[in-house]
Protein backbone atom coordinates (compact mmCIF):
# COMPACT_ATOMS: atom_id res chain seq x y z
CA UNK A 1 0.00 0.00 0.00
CA UNK A 2 2.70 2.44 1.05
CA UNK A 3 4.25 1.75 -2.64
CA UNK A 4 0.81 2.32 -4.10
CA UNK A 5 0.34 5.75 -2.24
CA UNK A 6 3.99 7.42 -2.92
CA UNK A 7 3.09 6.14 -6.76
CA UNK A 8 0.37 8.23 -6.91
CA UNK A 9 1.93 11.05 -4.97
CA UNK A 10 4.73 11.54 -7.62
CA UNK A 11 2.01 10.92 -10.45
CA UNK A 12 -0.16 14.16 -9.09
CA UNK A 13 3.17 15.76 -8.71
CA UNK A 14 3.62 14.81 -12.44
CA UNK A 15 0.75 16.08 -13.41
CA UNK A 16 0.79 19.16 -11.55
CA UNK A 17 4.25 20.14 -12.99
CA UNK A 18 3.25 19.43 -16.58
CA UNK A 19 -0.25 21.19 -16.58
CA UNK A 20 1.00 24.42 -16.42
CA UNK A 21 4.36 26.49 -18.28
CA UNK A 22 7.43 27.88 -15.78
CA UNK A 23 8.13 30.99 -15.58
CA UNK A 24 11.00 30.92 -17.81
CA UNK A 25 8.71 29.52 -20.46
CA UNK A 26 6.39 32.23 -19.97
CA UNK A 27 9.23 34.93 -19.95
CA UNK A 28 10.14 33.23 -23.43
CA UNK A 29 6.76 33.57 -24.65
CA UNK A 30 6.14 36.81 -23.82
CA UNK A 31 9.83 38.32 -24.89
CA UNK A 32 8.99 36.57 -28.52
CA UNK A 33 5.51 38.12 -28.98
CA UNK A 34 7.34 41.29 -28.20
CA UNK A 35 10.02 40.70 -30.74
CA UNK A 36 7.49 39.68 -32.87
CA UNK A 37 5.27 43.14 -32.46
CA UNK A 38 8.37 44.97 -32.70
CA UNK A 39 9.39 43.19 -36.26
CA UNK A 40 5.76 43.90 -37.10
CA UNK A 41 6.08 47.75 -36.29
CA UNK A 42 9.39 47.98 -38.07
CA UNK A 43 7.91 46.41 -41.17
CA UNK A 44 5.39 48.72 -41.44
CA UNK A 45 7.34 51.51 -41.19
CA UNK A 46 9.02 50.56 -44.27
CA UNK A 47 6.02 49.69 -46.07
CA UNK A 48 4.75 53.33 -44.92
CA UNK A 49 8.14 54.92 -46.56
CA UNK A 50 8.01 52.96 -49.45
CA UNK A 51 4.30 53.91 -49.54
CA UNK A 52 5.20 58.04 -49.28
CA UNK A 53 8.01 57.76 -51.58
CA UNK A 54 5.90 55.76 -54.40
CA UNK A 55 3.28 58.99 -53.82
CA UNK A 56 5.65 61.77 -54.03
CA UNK A 57 7.06 59.77 -57.54
CA UNK A 58 3.11 59.94 -58.59
CA UNK A 59 2.65 63.70 -57.91
CA UNK A 60 5.79 64.58 -59.77
CA UNK A 61 5.04 62.36 -62.59
CA UNK A 62 1.47 64.11 -62.25
CA UNK A 63 2.92 67.82 -62.10
CA UNK A 64 5.60 67.12 -64.74
CA UNK A 65 2.38 65.79 -67.15
CA UNK A 66 0.59 69.19 -66.01
CA UNK A 67 3.74 71.24 -67.33
CA UNK A 68 4.09 69.56 -70.75
CA UNK A 69 0.33 69.82 -71.50
CA UNK A 70 0.63 73.43 -70.24
CA UNK A 71 3.29 74.08 -72.40
CA UNK A 72 1.74 72.00 -75.70
CA UNK A 73 -1.47 74.11 -74.93
CA UNK A 74 0.93 77.10 -74.77
CA UNK A 75 2.20 76.47 -78.38
CA UNK A 76 -0.93 75.26 -79.89
CA UNK A 77 -2.50 78.70 -79.19
CA UNK A 78 -0.06 80.88 -80.20
CA UNK A 79 -0.04 78.89 -83.48
CA UNK A 80 -3.86 78.98 -84.09
CA UNK A 81 -3.18 83.09 -83.43
CA UNK A 82 -3.02 85.18 -86.00
CA UNK A 83 -0.96 87.81 -85.01
CA UNK A 84 -2.21 91.42 -84.30
CA UNK A 85 -2.03 94.15 -86.71
CA UNK A 86 -0.01 96.97 -86.11
CA UNK A 87 -1.11 100.28 -85.66
CA UNK A 88 0.20 103.07 -88.15
CA UNK A 89 1.65 105.77 -85.18
CA UNK A 90 0.36 109.20 -86.53
CA UNK A 91 3.16 111.39 -85.41
CA UNK A 92 0.43 114.76 -84.74
CA UNK A 93 -2.27 112.55 -83.77
CA UNK A 94 0.25 110.97 -80.66
CA UNK A 95 0.00 112.78 -77.59
CA UNK A 96 3.40 112.12 -76.58
CA UNK A 97 4.64 113.70 -79.72
CA UNK A 98 2.27 116.06 -79.20
CA UNK A 99 3.47 117.69 -76.01
CA UNK A 100 7.01 117.27 -76.63
CA UNK A 101 6.66 119.03 -79.90
CA UNK A 102 4.98 121.55 -78.16
CA UNK A 103 7.50 122.06 -75.56
CA UNK A 104 9.98 122.18 -78.18
CA UNK A 105 8.31 124.74 -80.49
CA UNK A 106 7.94 127.14 -77.39
CA UNK A 107 11.77 126.77 -76.29
CA UNK A 108 12.34 127.78 -80.01
CA UNK A 109 10.36 130.89 -80.25
CA UNK A 110 12.01 132.11 -76.56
Amino acid sequence: MKKLFSLLVIAGLAAMISCGPSAEEKAAKEKAKLDSIAKVEKEKKIADSILMVEQAKQDSIVKAKAVEDSIAKAKEQKGNKKPAPKKPVNKITDKKNVKQTDKGASMKKK
